[in-house]
Parts: C-alpha cells; sequence; structure tokens
C-alpha cells in the first residue's frame, strides 16, 4: 500500500469536505447568529453525529476491519454484520423517537429557562434522528470500501452533507423562508440518504456482493459483538463526556454555539491530518500484523507520526496566534457579534494545543485495535474522559464554558500517555531517535514563527489570508530541510 498517497487523498478530500462546512457554517452564523435558534439546531445535531459516532466511524470500524482483514474479506461475514446493524439502528431509531423529551432534557437542561426552546429542541431531533439509520448505514460501507484500500469516495462524501445545508441556507436567506429549523432537520435527513445511496452504488458496482440477509448468530458474530460491546463502553464514555460538556455549557447562553464553532476550527486541521492518517493506517498496519512483519508496522509508524506532527505543529502556533481574527472575518456578520467572536477565540486558544496528543493517540490506537486488542484503548479513555467531566463540572463556575476546552487538553494528554504505554508494554511501537529528534525541531520552528506572525497586523480577511499563506511557505520549506538533514544523521 502507498501510505502517504492514501494520507494524501484521504487529506485532501476531508479538506474539501471542511472547506464547504466552514462555508455551511459561516451561513449557519448569519442566518441563526449564536444563540437561542442555533443552540436548538446544534444541541439537536448532537444526537445523531453521536451515534455516527459510537456506531458507525467509531468503535465499529475499528473491530470490523481488523476481523474482516483476517476472515480474508469473507462477503458472507460483511453481509451478516451489515444486516445486524440494520435491525439495532430501526430498533434505536423507534426508541429515540419515543422518548426524545428525556433524551433532550438530559442532554440540555438549561434549555428550559427559556419558554418554547425545550419543545421546539424535542421536534428538530425527532425531524433529524432519522438520520442516524443513513448516516450509520453509509460509514459500515465506507468500511468495507477502506478495506479494499478504496478511501477518497468515503472520505469526499461527508461534503454532502454541507452541500445540502448550504443549499438550504441560502434558500432560507434569499427567499426569507420561515420554519428555518425544520428545513434544516429534513436536509439534514436527506444528505444520508444520499450519502447512503452513493456508496451502495459503489459497493454494487464493484460487485463487493453485499446484500441484507436474515441476521445469523455465528461464531464470528458472537465475537464480533463481545468486542463491540467492550469497545462501545469507551466510545460510549467519550460520547457521555460531549454530553456532560454539552448540559455544562447549556447553563450559558450561547456557550453552546461558542463551543461548537470552536471546535470546528480546531477540529480543522485534525480532520485534514490525523483522521486521514488514522484511516489509512488501520487497513495498512491490519495487514502487516495479519503477516506478522513489525518491522513493516514500525516504519509505518514513524514516518506517519514524523510527516503528521510536521503538519500539525505549526497548526497549533496558528491557531493560538490567529484564533481571534480568523473567527473574526469567517463569521462576525448578521447576527454575529463581536463578544461571540471573543468567546470562540479564547476557547480555540486553548483547545488548539490538544492537536498534537490527538494525532498521536490516533496513531496508538489504531495500532492496538488493529491487533485486535479491543480493552486498553477503553480502559484509558474511561480513565481520560473520566478525569474530562470531572474538570469541566470542577472548573465550570470559575472559568464558565472555558472549562471545556481545558477538560479536552488535559484529557487528551492523559489518554495520549495511556495508550503510548501501553503500545510500548507490548511492543506495538518503536520510537525512532530520527522522530524524536524531528519532532523536537518541527515544535520550535513552529513556535519561531507563530511569534513572528503575531506582529503582523491583520486588519482584513486579504491581510489574514496572506499572513496565512506566508507562515506556510515559510514553514514548510524549512521543515522538510530540517526533516532530511535528521534522517541523515
Amino acid at each position: 500500500m502507498k501510505l502517504g498517497k492514501h494520507i494524501f487523498g484521504v487529506g485532501a478530500m476531508t479538506g474539501i469536505s471542511r472547506i464547504f462546512g466552514f462555508i455551511r457554517d459561516m451561513l449557519i452564523a448569519r442566518v441563526l447568529g449564536a444563540g437561542r435558534l442555533s443552540d436548538i439546531f446544534l444541541a439537536a445535531f448532537k444526537l445523531p453525529n453521536l451515534f455516527r459516532d459510537l456506531l458507525g466511524e467509531g468503535a465499529l470500524s475499528s473491530i470490523f476491519i481488523p476481523m474482516y482483514t483476517d476472515s480474508k474479506k469473507d462477503s458472507g461475514f460483511a453481509k451478516n454484520v451489515f444486516s445486524w446493524l440494520m435491525v439495532v439502528l430501526l430498533g434505536i431509531t423507534i426508541l429515540f423517537e419515543i422518548f426524545m423529551p428525556l433524551v433532550v432534557w438530559g442532554l440540555a437542561p438549561g434549555f428550559d429557562a427559556v419558554a418554547g426552546k425545550m419543545e421546539m429542541t424535542v421536534i428538530v431531533s425527532r425531524i433529524m434522528f432519522v438520520y442516524v439509520i443513513f448516516i450509520c448505514g453509509a460509514a459500515f460501507l465506507s468500511a468495507i470500501l477502506n478495506a479494499f484500500s478504496r478511501f477518497l469516495l468515503a472520505a469526499f462524501m461527508p461534503v454532502m452533507l454541507n452541500i445540502l445545508l448550504i443549499c438550504t441556507l441560502l434558500a432560507v436567506w434569499y427567499f426569507n423562508l420561515g420554519n428555518v429549523l425544520y428545513l434544516m432537520a429534513g436536509t439534514v435527513v436527506l444528505s444520508g440518504v444520499v450519502q447512503f445511496a452513493i456508496l451502495w452504488s459503489r459497493i454494487r458496482h464493484n460487485h463487493f456482493g453485499l446484500h441484507l440477509i436474515v441476521p445469523r448468530w455465528t461464531p464470528q458474530i458472537k465475537s464480533m459483538f463481545k468486542r463491540f460491546g467492550v469497545s462501545i463502553v469507551g466510545s460510549g464514555f467519550y460520547q457521555i463526556t460531549i454530553i456532560v460538556g454539552t448540559l455544562v455549557a447549556s447553563f450559558q447562553s450561547g456557550a453552546v454555539s461558542w463551543l461548537y464553532y470552536s471546535d470546528r476550527i480546531v477540529q480543522l486541521p485534525f480532520a485534514m491530518i490525523g483522521l486521514a492518517v488514522g484511516t489509512v493506517l488501520m487497513s495498512s498496519i491490519s495487514n502487516a500484523l495479519a503477516d506478522n512483519n513489525m518491522r513493516s508496522v514500525y516504519i509505518q509508524q514513524n514516518s506517519s507520526m514524523r510527516r503528521s506532527l510536521m503538519l500539525i505543529l505549526p497548526c497549533v502556533a496558528g491557531l493560538v496566534v490567529l484564533a481571534e481574527p480568523i473567527i473574526k472575518y469567517l463569521f462576525e456578520y448578521g447576527a454575529w457579534t463581536a463578544e461571540s467572536t471573543h468567546a470562540v477565540a479564547l476557547a480555540i486558544m486553548i483547545q488548539a494545543f490538544v492537536l498534537p496528543a490527538m494525532l498521536v493517540s490516533q496513531i496508538y490506537s489504531k495500532t492496538l485495535y488493529a491487533s485486535q486488542d479491543v480493552r486498553t484503548p477503553v480502559r484509558t479513555s474511561i480513565i481520560s474522559l473520566g478525569v474530562a467531566a470531572l474538570l469541566y463540572l470542577a472548573l465550570f463556575p470559575f472559568v464558565g464554558y472555558l472549562a471545556i476546552p481545558i477538560g479536552v487538553v488535559v484529557s487528551g494528554y492523559l489518554k495520549n500517555y495511556l495508550l503510548g504505554r501501553a503500545c510500548r508494554r507490548r511492543m506495538l511501537i518503536n520510537h525512532d531517535g530520527h522522530t524524536r529528534r524531528a519532532i523536537v525541531a518541527f515544535g520550535l520552528l513552529s513556535a519561531a514563527l507563530g511569534v513572528a506572525l503575531s506582529w503582523v497586523p491583520m486588519t482584513s480577511i486579504w491581510m489574514l489570508g496572506v499572513g496565512i499563506c506566508g507562515y506556510g511557505i515559510l514553514y514548510l520549506p524549512i521543515a522538510l530541510i530540517l526533516d532530511r538533514i535528521i534522517m541523515r544523521k
């Protein structure tokens, strides 16, 4: 497998999707602002995203791909898993539609203080939750394609949600339409249908033999559900921590929206670099471990870590220095206020520091999942995310919504330490000296150029663009030269 080529391809597709995502968020900010309406939409949108991560792109994918690889990509196993997934998704959807008022109250109890806010959130959540069936199904189809090293289409699929929401928001803005939240919720469901249909068409075109059958309880399915049950505890704990953060933030007006936008900005470099690395490594390391080729595993890990940190460290420095102008020139229009800009920028400046830990943790966790060790990532998630939740609750009375990004940073580095220790104990990773020296060099270079960037006046969006481009043009050649020099020693 051409690791660098696949990582670049997935990162590029993710980048395209995130660019459309920013356009979408700019329109949401212009149309809804950062108050009651945006809080309702974003809180409701968390529910389907939670289950997408939990049942689609999270625990199931991490367990399914190594088992599918071990089974020599048996189509019978894939069909059985797919059929069980659809049964589970249908059952979950029915339950949540019935008990949605309790779910929303548990997610955002602070909404009850504003007349009508809780009731509207329940209605929007009920409409949007149907998205879960289609997006989790689409995530499973993506896992099938990824197992065959066909990454690009699956990586591009999230752009469909952004394109359709952009069209809806432009229509609302231009024609001054009412019922905007209902229109947006319906658009989210439609995007899930479109993504599922496109991926299903590709699966059928490639003759992978996937279709629904009567689910059968086989030893493989039993083993998968056992591992899935363990893994879902860790993934579920992550989602519970998100819910705790939303619950805490809901007691400060506008905080749910501020944290959403700050997380969107910070997640952009991680999605383009970290998630791309994790997606490709999941398949390539599974194949290397199946062949008992540890040398290949170590080479892939060190190369991925060195190259990805080369790119992520300047992002940290850039986000810390440019957080305020980025939010100002992207979102401060229409209903968006200067207060919201400052609030989001503060959260970004704190949360940006977790990016290196998130990226390295991605490499550690994918290695453990590829070795079919499910319990270790779960244990580390429970410990680190438990610490995060405690920090949210303990710090909120003193620093308000900033308790959430502080907790994210602390728990991120704790998780990274615990996962790294587990990999070293099992001899699943071997950091070479070149990688360590390169990471230090990239960090010092990023910090130095970040300090220089802080002196550049960002008086317009054009100046902001010039500053970011200039920073990249200066950084990348120097970093590549440093990397080459270090690798020759």
